[in-house]
């Protein structure tokens, strides 16, 4: 059953109020997080999977299209930022390139052989991980990229908001998070793009936590890209450290992160 498009649990929501409507899509809402707990032995499956095949030189690979594609492509962008990873390590693909990110492109999820020529642009391999990203599980843009990436040999793994999906059983890790219908019937955008948020969240922060990239619970590889990020570090140092702030800046004006200036204090501690 394709519980992504099943009728809401709500009918009449042009007679509803406007509060009506805010407390009932909050309370939809509300449920994902138990949905998430529910698919929490299949996510913890896959993330070994992927932090062995980083630590060899492969790199994750997202796809996925409309609302799903977007969210790959927004977890893939921040993580370079936030733990100064290499750009390029972790990839995010969105059926019809780019352009889609901001506008729909009528039928690109349909193309079942698309999605692999898309990584293939980028060279993919044997080392790399493919999560392919589907609410409802039947995306052939999807299905054809990660069925092409396992039968070349490469981990495959998905986050479907569906059951028994065709998605799901392309794939060696499957993440299946059900959340119900939504409060609009069919509008995957809502609920079910709130689950593939929180777990494309759980996956890339957990991966770059065993990868070695925070330090305590501080983001120390964090790129000083802008003056909240050049504070935030400065902060982690005084607190790290024992030291003041005019020091901690001096420090981090010089080694240019967090990591390397406790390197550098430990070093010759």
């Amino acid at each position: 059953m394709n519980v992504t498009e099943s009728p809401s649990h709500y009918d009449h929501l042009e007679k509803m109020t406007v509060r009506d409507l805010l407390i009932n899509i909050n309370k939809e809402d509300s449920t994902v997080p138990k949905a998430v707990m529910r698919s929490m032995p299949q996510i913890e499956a896959l993330i070994p999977e992927i932090v062995k095949q980083l630590k060899v030189g492969g790199r994750l690979f997202y796809i996925g299209a409309g609302t799903s594609g977007r969210l790959g492509i927004l977890d893939a962008s921040e993580i370079p930022p936030t733990f100064g990873m290499p750009h390029g390590v972790i990839i995010g693909i969105i059926a019809g390139g780019d352009g889609a990110i901001r506008r729909a492109v009528e039928f690109a999820e349909d193309d079942i052989h698309q999605a692999w020529k898309d990584m293939e642009e980028f060279q993919i391999n044997h080392k790399d991980v493919v999560i392919g990203i589907a609410a409802s599980g039947r995306t052939p843009y999807v299905i054809g990229g990660v069925k092409e990436a396992r039968n070349r040999g490469l981990i495959t793994g998905c986050i479907v908001c569906n059951r028994d999906s065709e998605l799901a059983k392309s794939v060696t890790f499957p993440v299946e998070v059900v959340v119900g219908p939504e409060f609009v019937t069919g509008s995957t955008r809502m609920k079910a793009g709130t689950a593939q948020k929180l777990i494309l969240n759980m996956i890339s922060t957990t991966v770059m936590i065993q990868m070695g990239r925070v330090k305590g619970n501080k983001m120390v590889d964090m790129q000083l890209s802008n003056n909240k990020l050049v504070d935030r570090g400065v902060r982690m140092l005084m607190e790290e450290l024992s030291i003041g702030r005019e020091e901690a800046q001096q420090l981090l004006d010089k080694h240019g992160s967090v990591r390397k200036v406790i390197d550098f204090i430990r070093r010759d501690a």
